[in-house]
């Protein structure tokens, strides 16, 4: 069974940085793509990043697109998610994700099999 434990959520300030990690349990980590969702309150989960079992393909939703970054370390079996310039509208749960194969990089929620819990990131302007 996969776990999925993400953490460095947290209220920040509008322009400020934040990193997120996903610590993954189980074996399966370094043959999956990973991906990051988040929901802001009232709305749908949406799409933000996902990255390939190799880390050498990546995809970004077109709002964080060059202010968020997705990576990992199979060796920690983590993702990461870097993210600068922070917006008001960049509030939200932040989950991870599993995919379901090894070279998934779309944002369709319904080829990831795995969650995490999500981590709070709320952004005051």
């Amino acid at each position: 069974q996969v776990q999925l434990v993400e953490s460095g959520g947290g209220l920040v300030q509008a322009g400020d940085s934040l990193r997120l990690s996903c610590a993954a349990s189980g074996r399966t980590f370094s043959s999956r793509a990973m991906g990051w969702f988040r929901q802001a309150p009232g709305k749908e989960r949406e799409f933000v990043a996902t990255i390939n079992w190799r880390g050498g393909s990546t995809s970004y939703a077109d709002s964080v697109k060059g202010r968020f970054t997705i990576s990992r370390d199979n060796a920690k079996n983590t993702v990461y998610l870097q993210m600068i310039a922070l917006k008001d509208e960049d509030t939200a749960v932040y989950y991870c994700a599993m995919a379901r194969g090894s070279y998934y990089i779309g944002g369709d929620p319904r080829q990831y099999d795995y969650w995490g819990q999500g981590t709070q990131v709320t952004v005051s302007s």
